[in-house]
């Protein structure tokens, strides 16, 4: 019998997400399925978001294979590409390219073509990460626009707060003023902005963590943005202890019992991707009903106290995080987000449909 862990996708949720950033704009949406989906599979995922106007990602080869699947939307490459190399094979699978700083424009004569590459320009409005300063932009685009092998040219940026309390009004004004200058398609909004801050639309957004049911913010619920976990990761109670007053779980006895207690030994650890950050009180479901994760996580177990459910025993079904208890939740509990706990998720751990 294989060990029981398992992360079940549900494409439906990733359809019903879809819609609800369909519903909230009318700008066009590039679907973020960068990182294999967020660890949810890229062809998987390419699946359910199939009514979606493009598919946004990191890796040239994943590019590839949606093309080689039959995808004809627009593949936006976010990082744009990394070498000369890359060219011939953006320009034979009609790939967008963002193009983030002068070496990349210093390069395109490598394009093998004419007036056939779409350009998304980056701005750096803030971030300091990738892009052009304001100052920068002009110059930029004139290199663009005069490139023999550029078509169509999007501007775009991206928010460091969208999410928090500072907000997207700086970095948008900035924005605002650098595109005013050039009539261009523009592109600001990931899911937070998306969300929240509707003048961020443009005529592109890229929603991501959203798409796959979690909540961009701390203070609203999936629930409340009518958002469906795409996710679940379950497993089972494989074993049960007792423990008396004084005993101690796990490595480095991170957790001592005040009092008699019994424990369960759930077959997941970080080696199937589960946090080892996760603290005592972690939250988990054990067949349905609410408890806490104790100890330290190991390589291929966590325990979990089952003190107050004497139904509960080996083979329980056992939730990580997912249906009935939000990632978010998790990830706040581990002090991460939810994004590198679906990233995170390891090869070893099965996929079912």
């Amino acid at each position: 019998m294989a060990r029981p862990i398992q992360a079940h996708i549900d494409l439906s949720a990733l359809e019903n997400n879809l819609h609800v950033a369909r519903r909230t704009t009318f700008a066009r949406i590039m679907s973020v399925i960068k990182a294999d989906g967020y660890g949810h599979g890229l062809l998987h995922v390419a699946e359910a978001l199939a009514a979606t106007d493009g598919y946004a990602l990191l890796d040239i080869r994943d590019a590839v294979r949606l093309r080689e699947a039959g995808y004809r939307q627009t593949i936006l490459l976010l990082e744009g590409f990394f070498g000369a190399a890359e060219l011939p094979v953006i320009a034979e699978y009609d790939l967008t390219s963002v193009i983030h700083s002068a070496w990349q424009i210093d390069m395109l004569d490598a394009y093998p073509g004419n007036g056939k590459l779409d350009v998304w320009l980056k701005v750096n409005t803030g971030m300091n990460r990738l892009g052009f300063t304001p100052e920068q932009v002009s110059l930029a685009m004139e290199q663009l626009r005069r490139h023999r092998a550029v078509r169509d040219i999007t501007l775009m940026t991206h928010f460091a707060n969208a999410d928090e309390a500072r907000g997207v009004a700086g970095p948008l004004a900035l924005f605002n003023d650098v595109a005013a200058a050039h009539r261009v398609a523009r592109s600001m909004a990931n899911s937070a902005a998306l969300l929240r801050y509707p003048a961020t639309h443009g005529d592109w957004v890229r929603p991501g963590i959203m798409l796959y049911g979690a909540s961009p913010f701390v203070d609203v619920s999936t629930q409340q943005l009518g958002l469906k976990p795409a996710m679940t990761l379950s497993s089972r109670i494989i074993a049960t202890q007792e423990l008396r007053a004084g005993d101690e779980v796990g490595y480095g006895a991170l957790f001592r019992a005040e009092h008699n207690m019994r424990i369960g030994i759930v077959a997941c650890g970080y080696a199937d991707g589960y946090p080892r950050s996760a603290q005592n009180g972690t939250p988990i479901l054990v067949d349905g009903q609410r408890t806490q994760m104790l100890g330290r996580v190991s390589m291929d177990m966590l325990y979990v106290d089952l003190s107050a459910l004497p139904q509960c025993d080996v083979g329980s079904r056992v939730v990580l995080w997912g249906e009935g208890l939000p990632i978010e939740e998790v990830a706040r509990a581990a002090g991460t987000v939810s994004y590198e706990l679906m990233c995170a998720l390891t090869p070893r751990v099965p996929i079912k449909l």
